[in-house]
């Protein structure tokens, strides 16, 4: 199921000083692009707004994608060792509070709604823990749709409640800039398209032969039994294969 994703509340940006040259794609050539790791969400969103405007293969490889821990990115930039950092959440908006930068662009400017990750539980536990995968998969659900229709502040505080009964000795300061889980799809429930998005950039970059992955073999919602309509049901799989 989906657990995070991107709309207009939840997104990673691109981000450049206020001052610098770069203003478009082009101009990224030869540039270094910090981002928290690399063959991942952040690359791939790099790779899709180059080709979107135009760069050849032969281009895209001239800009040079970086792994930087997000809490250094800022510090990274505003330091000119990376001329862009991908900053999302907390780090994004303490960053634009404090002035100077400013978008190149963003994955929701780029892809509009989309969810992006997935929970995966294995083959194995699923086969043996078919009521316990159904009861987590279906609480997670719930809870997406709860946080969805409730309150923002009232979200947080549950937050705030469930990290200070875990007894971890956790901060609970940086749960006050939470907005959005950014899922797509109601309840989390998965569609063909969400993994469409990954299997086409990995074959654009040749990681994988065009048409070697069908989406639809890789997920199920058949342990998912929220309804569309708001609470649980039988189980649905939208998946073409089922498994």
């Amino acid at each position: 199921m989906s657990y995070y994703g991107v709309d207009k509340a939840a997104y990673n940006g691109f981000y450049v000083l206020k001052d610098s040259p770069i203003r478009q794609a082009r101009d990224l050539i030869g540039k270094k692009v910090g981002m928290n790791t690399l063959g991942a969400h952040s690359e791939a969103m790099l790779d899709i707004y180059l080709l979107r405007h135009g760069l050849s293969q032969a281009d895209i490889k001239k800009v040079e994608p970086l792994v930087v821990p997000p809490v250094n990115t800022e510090q990274s930039l505003r330091q000119k060792q990376i001329q862009v950092g991908v900053l999302g959440d907390i780090l994004r908006d303490k960053a634009l509070q404090t002035g100077g930068i400013r978008p190149l662009f963003t994955d929701y400017q780029l892809l509009g709604d989309f969810s992006a990750g997935t929970y995966v539980l294995n083959d194995r536990f699923l086969k043996e823990n078919p009521d316990t995968a159904r009861t987590f998969v279906t609480g997670v659900a719930r809870a997406i749709e709860w946080a969805r229709a409730t309150p923002r502040d009232e979200v947080i505080a549950r937050q705030v409640e469930i990290v200070k009964k875990r007894g971890r000795n956790e901060g609970t300061a940086p749960l006050k800039y939470w907005k959005s889980f950014g899922v797509a799809e109601t309840a989390g429930r998965i569609t063909d398209k969400e993994f469409q998005l990954w299997i086409d950039w990995l074959a654009e970059r040749g990681d994988i032969e065009k048409d070697q992955v069908k989406a639809s073999d890789l997920y199920t919602n058949e342990f998912n039994a929220y309804s569309r309509k708001g609470k649980p049901s039988a189980a649905e799989p939208t998946s073409k294969s089922g498994s």
